[in-house]
Protein backbone atom coordinates (compact mmCIF):
# COMPACT_ATOMS: atom_id res chain seq x y z
CA UNK A 1 0.00 0.00 0.00
CA UNK A 2 1.29 3.44 -0.94
CA UNK A 3 1.65 5.89 1.93
CA UNK A 4 -0.58 8.43 0.16
CA UNK A 5 -3.46 5.94 0.19
CA UNK A 6 -3.46 5.87 3.98
CA UNK A 7 -3.83 9.62 4.48
CA UNK A 8 -7.05 10.84 6.03
CA UNK A 9 -8.97 13.85 4.81
CA UNK A 10 -10.52 15.09 8.08
CA UNK A 11 -9.85 18.77 8.89
CA UNK A 12 -6.45 19.27 10.46
CA UNK A 13 -7.14 22.79 11.64
CA UNK A 14 -8.51 23.04 15.16
CA UNK A 15 -9.99 26.00 17.00
CA UNK A 16 -7.98 25.01 20.07
CA UNK A 17 -5.13 22.61 20.92
CA UNK A 18 -7.33 21.43 23.81
CA UNK A 19 -9.62 19.59 21.41
CA UNK A 20 -9.56 15.86 22.12
CA UNK A 21 -8.45 13.87 19.07
CA UNK A 22 -7.79 10.13 19.01
CA UNK A 23 -7.12 7.36 16.50
CA UNK A 24 -6.65 9.74 13.57
CA UNK A 25 -4.20 7.34 11.91
CA UNK A 26 -6.34 4.24 12.36
CA UNK A 27 -5.62 1.84 9.53
CA UNK A 28 -2.17 3.17 8.67
CA UNK A 29 0.14 0.13 8.33
CA UNK A 30 3.07 -0.10 10.74
CA UNK A 31 5.43 -0.29 7.76
CA UNK A 32 4.21 3.14 6.60
CA UNK A 33 4.77 4.61 10.06
CA UNK A 34 8.30 3.21 10.27
CA UNK A 35 9.19 4.47 6.80
CA UNK A 36 7.75 7.89 7.62
CA UNK A 37 9.89 8.17 10.75
CA UNK A 38 12.98 7.26 8.75
CA UNK A 39 12.41 9.48 5.71
CA UNK A 40 10.34 12.36 7.07
CA UNK A 41 8.04 12.17 4.03
CA UNK A 42 5.01 11.97 6.32
CA UNK A 43 4.35 13.52 9.70
CA UNK A 44 1.69 12.59 12.25
CA UNK A 45 -0.04 15.74 13.46
CA UNK A 46 -2.62 16.07 16.20
CA UNK A 47 -3.85 19.38 14.75
CA UNK A 48 -2.79 22.88 13.87
CA UNK A 49 -4.05 26.22 15.09
CA UNK A 50 -3.79 29.72 13.67
CA UNK A 51 -3.53 33.08 15.36
CA UNK A 52 -1.36 32.07 18.31
CA UNK A 53 0.46 34.90 20.08
CA UNK A 54 2.10 32.80 22.81
CA UNK A 55 4.20 30.29 20.85
CA UNK A 56 6.92 32.55 19.52
CA UNK A 57 7.18 36.12 18.23
CA UNK A 58 4.25 37.75 16.44
CA UNK A 59 1.16 35.90 15.29
CA UNK A 60 1.82 32.26 14.47
CA UNK A 61 0.57 29.06 12.95
CA UNK A 62 1.24 26.15 15.31
CA UNK A 63 1.36 22.48 14.31
CA UNK A 64 0.97 20.01 17.17
CA UNK A 65 2.70 16.70 16.56
CA UNK A 66 1.49 13.39 17.94
CA UNK A 67 3.80 11.22 20.00
CA UNK A 68 5.60 11.94 23.27
CA UNK A 69 7.78 9.69 25.41
CA UNK A 70 7.38 11.86 28.53
CA UNK A 71 4.48 11.48 30.95
CA UNK A 72 4.27 14.86 32.64
CA UNK A 73 1.83 14.78 35.52
CA UNK A 74 0.37 18.12 34.49
CA UNK A 75 0.20 17.46 30.73
CA UNK A 76 -2.85 19.20 29.26
CA UNK A 77 -2.77 17.22 25.99
CA UNK A 78 -2.30 13.52 26.91
CA UNK A 79 -3.97 12.61 23.62
CA UNK A 80 -0.72 13.72 21.95
CA UNK A 81 1.23 10.98 23.75
CA UNK A 82 0.35 8.35 21.13
CA UNK A 83 1.40 8.77 17.51
CA UNK A 84 -1.72 6.79 16.58
CA UNK A 85 -3.74 9.85 17.58
CA UNK A 86 -2.05 11.93 14.89
CA UNK A 87 -3.29 12.43 11.35
CA UNK A 88 -0.78 11.40 8.65
CA UNK A 89 0.16 14.44 6.58
CA UNK A 90 2.65 14.51 3.74
CA UNK A 91 5.60 16.88 3.88
CA UNK A 92 4.38 18.50 0.67
CA UNK A 93 0.86 18.87 2.04
CA UNK A 94 2.05 20.51 5.23
CA UNK A 95 4.32 22.88 3.29
CA UNK A 96 1.54 23.90 0.92
CA UNK A 97 -0.82 24.52 3.81
CA UNK A 98 1.70 26.87 5.41
CA UNK A 99 2.37 28.59 2.08
CA UNK A 100 -1.16 30.02 2.32
CA UNK A 101 -0.22 31.97 5.42
CA UNK A 102 3.23 33.26 4.52
CA UNK A 103 2.25 36.80 3.51
CA UNK A 104 0.04 37.31 6.54
CA UNK A 105 2.68 35.92 8.88
CA UNK A 106 5.26 38.33 7.49
CA UNK A 107 2.93 41.29 7.94
CA UNK A 108 2.24 40.26 11.55
CA UNK A 109 5.93 39.55 12.26
CA UNK A 110 4.98 35.97 13.02
CA UNK A 111 5.89 32.55 11.78
CA UNK A 112 5.48 28.81 12.20
CA UNK A 113 5.94 26.84 15.42
CA UNK A 114 6.18 23.05 15.62
CA UNK A 115 5.01 21.84 19.01
CA UNK A 116 3.56 18.66 20.43
CA UNK A 117 3.63 16.11 21.84
CA UNK A 118 7.37 16.05 21.34
CA UNK A 119 8.30 17.07 17.77
CA UNK A 120 11.73 15.46 17.89
CA UNK A 121 10.17 12.01 18.08
CA UNK A 122 9.52 12.78 14.40
CA UNK A 123 12.86 14.47 13.88
CA UNK A 124 13.22 13.74 10.15
CA UNK A 125 9.81 15.22 9.36
CA UNK A 126 10.55 18.18 11.64
CA UNK A 127 13.85 19.14 10.03
CA UNK A 128 12.53 18.71 6.48
CA UNK A 129 9.45 20.78 7.26
CA UNK A 130 11.53 23.52 8.89
CA UNK A 131 13.81 23.68 5.85
CA UNK A 132 10.85 23.89 3.45
CA UNK A 133 9.04 26.51 5.52
CA UNK A 134 12.15 28.62 6.04
CA UNK A 135 12.71 28.55 2.28
CA UNK A 136 9.31 30.29 2.01
CA UNK A 137 10.65 33.11 4.15
CA UNK A 138 8.68 32.06 7.23
CA UNK A 139 10.21 32.33 10.71
CA UNK A 140 10.55 28.90 12.36
CA UNK A 141 10.32 27.87 16.00
CA UNK A 142 10.62 24.50 17.72
CA UNK A 143 8.84 23.87 21.03
CA UNK A 144 10.63 20.94 22.69
CA UNK A 145 11.65 19.40 25.98
CA UNK A 146 15.11 19.00 24.46
CA UNK A 147 15.55 15.39 25.53
CA UNK A 148 16.14 14.24 21.94
CA UNK A 149 18.13 17.27 20.86
CA UNK A 150 21.09 15.12 19.88
CA UNK A 151 19.05 13.85 16.94
CA UNK A 152 19.63 17.21 15.23
CA UNK A 153 22.90 18.06 13.52
CA UNK A 154 24.40 21.52 13.83
CA UNK A 155 23.34 22.23 10.26
CA UNK A 156 19.77 21.22 11.03
CA UNK A 157 19.73 23.50 14.06
CA UNK A 158 20.45 26.37 11.69
CA UNK A 159 17.04 25.83 10.04
CA UNK A 160 15.37 26.65 13.37
CA UNK A 161 15.22 30.37 14.09
CA UNK A 162 14.07 29.95 17.69
CA UNK A 163 13.90 27.12 20.22
CA UNK A 164 11.18 27.24 22.86
CA UNK A 165 12.87 25.06 25.46
CA UNK A 166 10.69 23.55 28.17
CA UNK A 167 12.62 22.92 31.38
CA UNK A 168 10.20 21.35 33.82
CA UNK A 169 12.14 21.78 37.06
CA UNK A 170 15.70 21.87 38.38
CA UNK A 171 15.96 19.00 40.89
CA UNK A 172 16.81 15.77 38.99
CA UNK A 173 14.83 13.46 41.28
CA UNK A 174 11.79 15.72 41.20
CA UNK A 175 12.13 16.02 37.43
CA UNK A 176 11.98 12.26 37.02
CA UNK A 177 8.91 12.03 39.27
CA UNK A 178 7.24 14.81 37.32
CA UNK A 179 8.05 13.66 33.78
CA UNK A 180 9.26 10.06 33.97
CA UNK A 181 12.57 11.08 32.36
CA UNK A 182 16.02 12.31 33.40
CA UNK A 183 16.84 16.01 33.39
CA UNK A 184 20.39 15.68 32.05
CA UNK A 185 19.71 15.46 28.29
CA UNK A 186 17.58 18.61 28.40
CA UNK A 187 20.35 20.58 30.11
CA UNK A 188 22.89 19.17 27.66
CA UNK A 189 20.76 20.45 24.78
CA UNK A 190 20.49 23.85 26.44
CA UNK A 191 24.28 24.03 26.69
CA UNK A 192 24.67 22.99 23.06
CA UNK A 193 22.24 25.67 21.92
CA UNK A 194 24.22 28.21 23.93
CA UNK A 195 27.47 27.08 22.35
CA UNK A 196 25.89 27.41 18.91
CA UNK A 197 24.40 30.81 19.86
CA UNK A 198 20.93 29.67 18.84
CA UNK A 199 18.14 31.90 20.26
CA UNK A 200 16.11 30.35 23.08
CA UNK A 201 12.94 31.21 24.95
CA UNK A 202 12.79 29.30 28.21
CA UNK A 203 9.37 27.98 29.24
CA UNK A 204 8.66 27.05 32.84
CA UNK A 205 5.33 25.76 34.15
CA UNK A 206 4.66 26.83 37.74
CA UNK A 207 2.84 24.04 39.59
CA UNK A 208 2.02 24.61 43.28
CA UNK A 209 3.79 22.07 45.47
CA UNK A 210 5.86 20.71 42.59
CA UNK A 211 7.79 23.40 40.70
CA UNK A 212 7.32 26.47 42.90
CA UNK A 213 10.27 25.93 45.24
CA UNK A 214 12.11 29.27 45.38
CA UNK A 215 15.55 27.71 45.79
CA UNK A 216 15.11 25.48 42.73
CA UNK A 217 13.77 28.36 40.65
CA UNK A 218 16.81 30.37 41.68
CA UNK A 219 19.15 27.63 40.47
CA UNK A 220 17.33 27.43 37.13
CA UNK A 221 17.34 31.21 36.74
CA UNK A 222 21.10 31.38 37.29
CA UNK A 223 21.66 28.52 34.83
CA UNK A 224 19.50 30.22 32.19
CA UNK A 225 21.29 33.55 32.67
CA UNK A 226 24.69 31.86 32.34
CA UNK A 227 23.83 30.53 28.87
CA UNK A 228 23.86 33.94 27.22
CA UNK A 229 21.32 33.05 24.52
CA UNK A 230 18.05 33.04 26.48
CA UNK A 231 16.11 35.95 25.02
CA UNK A 232 13.01 35.53 27.13
CA UNK A 233 11.47 33.47 29.93
CA UNK A 234 7.79 32.49 29.97
CA UNK A 235 6.50 31.51 33.41
CA UNK A 236 3.33 29.56 32.65
CA UNK A 237 0.80 29.10 35.47
CA UNK A 238 -0.49 25.56 35.92
CA UNK A 239 -4.13 25.14 34.86
CA UNK A 240 -6.78 22.43 34.70
CA UNK A 241 -7.91 22.99 31.10
CA UNK A 242 -6.77 19.53 29.99
CA UNK A 243 -8.18 17.62 32.95
CA UNK A 244 -11.19 16.35 30.96
CA UNK A 245 -8.85 14.60 28.52
CA UNK A 246 -7.36 12.44 31.27
CA UNK A 247 -10.87 11.35 32.25
CA UNK A 248 -11.94 10.70 28.66
CA UNK A 249 -8.81 8.63 28.04
CA UNK A 250 -9.20 6.64 31.28
CA UNK A 251 -5.94 7.97 32.73
CA UNK A 252 -5.19 8.51 36.40
CA UNK A 253 -4.87 12.27 36.86
CA UNK A 254 -2.95 12.88 40.09
CA UNK A 255 -3.24 16.67 40.13
CA UNK A 256 -7.03 16.94 40.23
CA UNK A 257 -6.92 18.77 43.57
CA UNK A 258 -4.09 21.15 42.68
CA UNK A 259 -5.18 24.77 42.32
CA UNK A 260 -3.54 27.19 39.85
CA UNK A 261 -0.78 29.29 41.43
CA UNK A 262 -1.70 32.62 42.92
CA UNK A 263 -0.80 35.83 41.13
CA UNK A 264 1.69 36.52 43.92
CA UNK A 265 3.38 33.15 43.37
CA UNK A 266 3.68 33.76 39.63
CA UNK A 267 5.08 37.23 40.16
CA UNK A 268 7.54 35.87 42.72
CA UNK A 269 8.86 33.32 40.22
CA UNK A 270 9.08 35.98 37.51
CA UNK A 271 11.01 38.23 39.88
CA UNK A 272 13.62 35.53 40.45
CA UNK A 273 14.31 35.26 36.72
CA UNK A 274 14.37 39.05 36.35
CA UNK A 275 16.85 39.28 39.23
CA UNK A 276 19.32 37.36 37.04
CA UNK A 277 18.91 39.87 34.21
CA UNK A 278 16.48 37.82 32.14
CA UNK A 279 13.49 39.22 30.26
CA UNK A 280 10.25 37.76 31.58
CA UNK A 281 6.88 38.08 29.85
Amino acid sequence: MRAEQTLQTAPLESASPFELRVQQSRGVPESVVKRALTTGNIGFLHSFTTGSTVDGPGVRVVAWTAGCHWRCLYCHNPDTWSMANGMPVTLEGATEELRKYRHGLRIMSGGFTLSGGEPLLQDRFAVRLFAAVRALGIHTALDTNGYLGDRLTDEELNEIDLVLLDIKCWNPARHRRLTGKALGPTLDFALRLAERRRPVWLRYVLVPGMTDDAEEIGHLARFAASLGNVERVDVLPFHQMGRFKWKQLGLNYKLADVEPPTREAVEGACAQFRAEGLKVV
